[in-house]
């Protein structure tokens, strides 16, 4: 029983593997456009079997990163100037009326949007590694007409580490070097650490520049 249930699970993720490298990077690219818009998608379906097969050398880990940063980008931009030229107050009416078909809720946006009025520019960056927040940050950062140049700059650092963390997790189960709970746990906790020392360096940055002009 054992065995036809592990034979099973083995055909399911092969099968899945070779749908990800028939839809090769713009495949990735268009996944990764849509978890990064407003439509729920988790990048992990896509990046990590994408790491998995760089490490069977069936495809590219510059490339897969390349394409998955672009494609991160190209769906923050849509929300970005969705929340710029739209406004909050049409977002807010077509989540009230479709959101359930997205599974976006009114609380899902206030929940982001709170956020980023705590904590201000930065959380384009910190605010894509996290889960629930990460698809919809972008929307804020349009609402309060963020520098675009900083938008761009913050979204690339997030979902850059975000993208380079999944695809190595890949890899890592790909090549066997070590046990998926022990990569995720090493990785996760050098993700936060390096995001909480880029927030305080921002902030305290951001009070020292507030402080001088008075």
């Amino acid at each position: 029983m054992i065995d036809m249930v592990s034979e099973l699970l083995n055909q399911l993720v092969n099968s899945f593997l070779n749908l990800i490298n028939e839809i090769g990077y713009f495949g990735i690219f268009i996944g990764m456009t849509i978890e990064s818009s407003f439509i729920p998608f988790p990048s992990e379906i896509i990046l990590i079997p994408a790491g998995v097969l760089a490490a069977r050398g069936e495809m590219s880990i510059l490339l897969i990163f390349i394409v998955s940063l672009l494609g991160s980008l190209f769906g923050a931009a849509i929300n970005y100037f969705v929340g710029y030229f739209i406004g909050r107050k049409a977002v807010d009416f077509y989540i009230s009326k479709y959101g359930k078909f997205f599974l976006l809720s009114e609380k899902k946006l206030r929940k982001t949007d709170n956020y980023f009025e705590k904590y201000g520019d930065v959380t384009t960056f910190v605010g894509r590694l996290i889960p629930g927040i990460r698809q919809l940050i972008s929307l804020p950062a349009g609402f309060a007409k963020m520098n675009i140049k900083k938008f761009f700059l913050f979204t690339s650092l997030g979902a850059g580490i975000w993208s380079i963390f999944l695809i190595y997790v890949g890899y890592f189960i790909g090549k066997g070097f070590m046990l998926f709970e022990e990569f995720l746990n090493i990785l996760v906790l050098g993700l936060v650490i390096l995001s909480v020392i880029i927030a305080i360096f921002y902030l305290n940055m951001k009070k020292r520049i507030k402080a001088a002009r008075y």
